[in-house]
């Protein structure tokens, strides 16, 4: 019986530990999506204890809290922060088979040194060793230990970008941090708080908006300004990539439609989005960013607790209504003027994967090394099932050995581990494919494979 979560943990043959030891586990870090804070990191905030470090914003604990049937005020209300730890360490017990039961506790052994199982019983022992050791902590000593080099925000188009600014002016922290564009409130014009956005990005690019040219304008005002502080990357959050016939004459009728007070047909929100979509490709290429797209996802049900608690609370799922035809159709009209920038696809639905890795190779060139990528596995695929999944459907479709690898996608200066866990799955299973006779035995490759999934790859990518 191995011996639990010991150094070859997820290896189990001779080639995987070999590829994982010699090649994937000292590679330094590109985190190229997160959604760390950046004042945080501006301030080196510390922590008062593991509740505050660990459970804090982490809506993914949260799901699982409310599946242990733990009442909200453990998680998200009044009750204690050692309250709140313990139900949480009694909630972990019970997630035999989860990725954050793997996440967790490779967090404890490498920050914590703790290497035993943290459960009901264990919960005073590791409260009180990691808040000994959170001390002498803070968020850019976690990000130095963790050996990232860049990491990338998650930013508003009207953020004004004054703690990248703070930070990238510091000379005595060597980290790129850099804001990534997330324009997803200028997309959402079925939103409620749509028209007080429009304010605030009217008095961030200092001009009036009434009309969707001005839109486009404002955007075009805050891609610069976010291009001078060193942002090379967008972000979208996307039910679906839509594609419908709309004129720009369309978009800019739907616009002043939803000023009025008007309300707008489903169609006409999504041909709204597509032309403004449409217009944001253009500029990111233009400026040699590269575009993601994270789409497939059904947010806010339950609407009464997301009623209470706001988003991203842990009140999102999976959604099947993102028709692969749509994003094929939107890459393509890009592709045909020039101006499809780099990009990322990540459905959260995994029946995607081998569509996307039939898309994907239908837009390649020659202007990038895997142009388009297949993202890593996303959110509820983000385990070792859905990794494996991802990484085979990719191997099978196109070229695994160019894939840009992991992020941590996470709000935690502690999900470092995750890239860890990416690589130990990643020689897993090309160390079982070399055992298997199905891949040669080639040093030379396989490191360039393994070094290139682990952190060349998007190093090349990003052009960091």
């Amino acid at each position: 019986m191995k011996k639990f979560m010991d150094e070859d943990f997820l290896l189990s043959t001779d080639t995987a530990k070999h590829l994982f030891f010699d090649y994937a586990k000292d590679m330094p870090i590109i985190d190229y999506h997160c959604h760390l804070s950046p004042r945080e990191i501006a301030e080196d905030a510390k922590f008062d204890n593991i509740t505050q470090l660990w459970l804090g914003g982490d809506h993914y604990k949260w799901r699982q809290m409310r599946s242990n049937g733990v009442e909200e005020k453990y998680i998200t209300g009044d009750a204690t922060d050692r309250e709140k730890f313990q139900k949480w360490a009694e909630t972990l017990e019970m997630a035999v088979g989860n990725p954050l039961y793997h996440w967790s506790h490779l967090e404890l052994q490498r920050y914590f040194g703790y290497h035993r199982a943290l459960n009901g019983d264990t919960a005073e022992e590791v409260w009180q060793l990691c808040n000994e050791k959170i001390k002498g902590m803070s968020a850019r000593q976690l990000i130095l230990d963790s050996n990232v080099e860049m990491l990338a925000t998650t930013d508003d188009p009207v953020d004004d970008l004054h703690w990248h600014k703070q930070i990238a002016e510091d000379e005595s922290f060597p980290v790129k941090v850099l804001p990534a564009f997330r324009p997803d409130k200028a997309l959402g014009i079925e939103k409620e708080g749509f028209t007080d956005y429009v304010e605030s990005l009217s008095r961030a690019a200092e001009m009036e908006i009434q009309s969707f040219e001005d839109v486009k304008e404002a955007l075009k005002k805050r891609i610069l300004y976010f291009h001078e502080m060193g942002c090379c990357i967008s972000d979208h959050g996307l039910e679906r990539v839509m594609y419908l016939d709309a004129t720009e004459e369309d978009a800019d009728r739907i616009f002043r439609k939803k000023l009025s007070g008007e309300s707008l047909s489903e169609t006409e929100v999504q041909q709204y989005k597509l032309r403004l979509l449409l217009f944001l490709g253009q500029q990111y290429h233009k400026y040699g960013w590269v575009m993601q797209l994270h789409y497939g996802v059904k947010r806010d049900n339950d609407k009464k607790r997301f009623e209470e608690l706001g988003p991203d609370t842990g009140f999102d799922c999976i959604s099947t209504s993102a028709p692969v035809n749509e994003l094929a159709d939107f890459l393509n009209a890009l592709a045909y003027t020039g101006e499809l920038p780099k990009t990322i696809l990540y459905s959260l639905n995994p029946i995607d994967n081998a569509a996307i890795g039939s898309i994907i190779g239908c837009f390649q060139t020659s202007e990038a090394v895997g142009k388009i990528q297949h993202g890593s596995a996303w959110w509820f695929n983000d385990n070792k099932t859905g990794m494996m999944e991802q990484m085979t459907s990719l191997a099978n479709q196109g070229l695994l050995g160019n894939f840009i690898g992991m992020l941590t996608d996470s709000r935690s200066f502690l999900s470092y581990t995750r890239h860890e866990y990416f690589r130990r799955i990643a020689c897993e299973l090309i160390g079982g494919w070399v055992e298997n006779g199905e891949y040669p035995d080639d040093e030379k490759s396989l490191q360039k494979i393994i070094e290139g999934i682990a952190y060349k790859n998007a190093k090349r990518y990003f052009e960091i």
